[in-house]
């Protein structure tokens, strides 16, 4: 887990972010127990508050449940929760705005797949 926060969204989001990382990554499967709120707020050095929010999002969203006096879980069916979140969030973040620029600039659909193509081959 990387320590390092960006300016770009909030911090309990990017908390968010890094769990489910670590779940579509494999790192953390079902029924795995994640780490603990106040571990998280030793390791990031940020405060509790933070890095609850960031957990409760996920236990409302059904990728965590807590086990009381235990601790939190992966939840059963979490992965496929996040992925299909994601897969929705990429047409709407990536996929529709390179259309729209693609048709703004008159690029086919045929040189749009060529360029993914040609990046993809570039070292990364």
């Amino acid at each position: 887990m990387s320590m390092a926060f960006d300016n770009s969204k909030p911090i309990f989001m990017q908390i968010r972010d890094k769990i489910e990382d670590q779940i579509v990554n494999d790192q953390l499967k079902e029924q795995d127990q994640v780490p603990s709120t106040n571990q998280l707020v030793q390791f990031y050095k940020i405060n509790h508050i933070t890095v609850a929010k960031g957990i409760n999002r996920l236990v409302d969203e059904g990728i965590l449940f807590k086990k009381r006096g235990v601790g939190m879980f992966v939840a059963e069916g979490a992965k496929e929760i996040i992925m299909r979140k994601r897969r929705s969030a990429f047409v709407d973040e990536y996929v529709l705005p390179l259309v729209l620029e693609a048709e703004k600039l008159g690029i086919s659909e045929a040189e749009i797949a060529a360029l993914i193509k040609e990046t993809k081959g570039r070292d990364q």
